[in-house]
């Protein structure tokens, strides 16, 4: 076989319906998603899911979220159709690998030779159908399960834009200029960051080669859906999708998820892959690949901003560049002005970006196994809103055990000496410092956060709320997100956001405020109070408990 000889449709087909087949029928064969970190990033998945499959909520319209309908919409199908949580995201992340697996057939096809192919479609299934956003920690979460999706689109959107097709496959611009204006489509309505960044590099790549069917194809195709999604939804969908995001970006109390964009691109854990790409561009110039490298390098600033803002930080696109390293390379013995060896040096940037990106890369084919394996004896329902969905499981130490973090360095605390000295110097911690203590009826509230035990944190507050004859209610919960409908007898807050980010979304329908005394996220209680306040409302205290204060919002 040459090296650029493609792979065999039927061969190739057969190992992408393989992957499938077996990563997503373990997931399935489990009988329940065993949930093992980021509880509180599941809850908001389901507090969305549920809207959107019980109540026929949309995103943007009926409750205010940054992430793209496409995210969860594919889930709440099927829990409109009667599965419980966990089956329903098992049975979208099939969805979405089947509704992929042509379009990965013709990418795979038409730009990968021989195993690379294979390769190539057999990761983007996996980017479909793992049980982990990706990094090198094993434990399964469904959270940012719509990162990997994107991530999916991307790889099918950048090789048709960047790379030619193979010798002897022949071009077919109108099917792979749909393909990636559909894969951009997906990533606006999906995290619209990837659109952000990417867009710009495919649509220049498209433009240095004079491609314009399959740029023009690309911009109908793309244009097609947001006309089919205003039909449906009206012009307003736009706007509000268009409020959310920049509501979300002003926001103070979400910073970056971890490291700044400078650390991204040349911080230890990273730089090595940065290397790489950089060398994989110099190279393809090297080696009369000019478009080819100038496309990568527009895409590269855009590709690490994604890995900035996604938590993690996971640099997914490394295992894409090194296929593209092993794909497109010149003739063994082209040699640069220099006399560098071109194959020789492409094949080893290609192993350092494999190298670079092969723990994310693992943790995800081996999250299925991983979850299949895991005993389910200490294993309890995260929510009880439905029957269908004790098949979402979580350990049972991590739902109830709940843990408190205190600062211990405030006035009578162990280490009040060294706070003093802090503050004599006009020093604080950096977490005060954006974090500041609310207060209620001029008192201050207690300078703490749950850490740990979410599911009895909810559960408390709906039953006692409930015994105190506030069941039924439509109330604001000031903190970090807004899961207590999913305990008890409330319904969602019309209007409102799974997830807190500022303002007051659905204060002005609500009958009560609920303010925790030691909240999920100290800076959200304080910044949803202070917004209360700011928006001219007054609170009136009706009710306390043991781990909470109910008010009366008044204008």
């Amino acid at each position: 076989m040459s090296r650029m000889e493609p792979v065999g449709m039927g061969r190739l087909a057969a190992v992408l319906g393989l992957v499938v087949a077996v990563l997503g029928g373990l997931a399935l064969a489990k009988g329940a998603f065993l949930v093992g970190k980021h509880e509180g990033d599941t809850l908001h998945l389901v507090d969305m899911v549920l809207r959107m499959g019980l109540a026929g909520q949309v995103p943007h319209l009926d409750f205010m979220t940054p992430i793209g309908i496409g995210a969860t919409w594919p889930i709440a199908a099927f829990v409109a159709a009667g599965f419980g949580v966990g089956h329903a995201f098992f049975a979208a992340q099939i969805a979405v690998a089947l509704g992929l697996l042509l379009p990965t057939l013709l990418v795979a096809r038409s730009r990968f030779p021989g195993w690379v192919g294979l390769a190539f479609g057999a990761y983007v299934m996996g980017l479909c159908l793992a049980l982990v956003h990706g990094e090198a920690n094993a434990v399964i979460s469904p959270s940012m399960h719509y990162n990997r999706w994107a991530w999916a689109l991307a790889y099918l959107a950048l090789p048709l834009a960047i790379l030619r097709p193979l010798p002897g496959v022949g071009g077919r611009p109108a099917l792979e200029g749909a393909v990636i204006g559909l894969a951009l489509a997906g990533l606006a309505l999906t995290k619209v960051t990837y659109f952000v960044a990417l867009a710009p590099a495919i649509f220049l790549a498209l433009a240095l080669r004079r491609d314009w069917a399959r740029l023009g194809l690309a911009l109908g195709a793309g244009l097609l859906v947001a006309a089919a999604m205003t039909a449906g939804f009206g012009f307003d969908y736009w706007l509000a999708y268009v409020h959310d995001l920049l509501a979300v970006s002003r926001s103070t109390i979400r910073g970056a998820p971890g490291a700044d964009y400078a650390e991204i691109i040349t911080a230890p854990p990273y730089l090595l892959g940065s290397l790489g790409a950089l060398a994989l561009v110099i190279y393809w110039r090297q080696s009369g690949f000019k478009t080819e490298g100038l496309a990568l390098l527009v895409a590269l600033p855009g590709l690490a901003y994604i890995t900035y803002q996604n938590w993690g930080n996971d640099p997914q696109w490394l295992i894409l560049l090194a296929a593209f390293a092993i794909t497109l390379r010149p003739d063994p013995g082209a040699r640069s002005p220099e006399g560098w060896p071109l194959a020789a040096g492409l094949g080893a940037v290609a192993l350092v970006l494999a190298t670079a990106g092969a723990p994310s890369a693992i943790n995800l084919f081996w999250s299925p196994l991983r979850h299949f394996n895991t005993p389910t004896d200490r294993l309890v329902p995260m929510i009880g809103k439905r029957a269908a969905d004790a098949d979402l499981l979580v350990s049972g130490a991590r739902a109830y055990h709940v843990t408190e973090i205190r600062p211990a360095d405030g006035p009578g605390q162990p280490y009040a000496a060294y706070a003093a000295l802090l503050k004599a110097q006009d020093i604080r911690p950096e977490a005060q410092e954006t974090e500041a203590v609310a207060e209620l009826n001029g008192a201050a509230l207690p300078d703490c956060e749950v850490g740990q035990g979410y599911g009895a944190v909810f559960d408390t507050w709906a039953k006692d709320l409930g015994a105190a004859g506030f069941g039924g209610a439509q109330i604001f919960v000031a903190d970090l997100f807004s899961s207590l409908w999913l305990y008890g007898d409330f319904p969602p807050l019309a209007g409102g956001t799974p997830w807190y980010y500022g303002g007051t979304p659905g204060l002005a329908g609500a009958e009560h405020v609920l303010v925790p005394l030691c909240p999920l996220s100290a800076a959200a209680r304080a910044a949803a109070l202070e917004a209360v306040a700011q928006a001219g409302w007054r609170l009136e205290e009706e009710a306390r408990g043991a781990s909470w204060v109910l008010l009366r919002p008044v204008r």
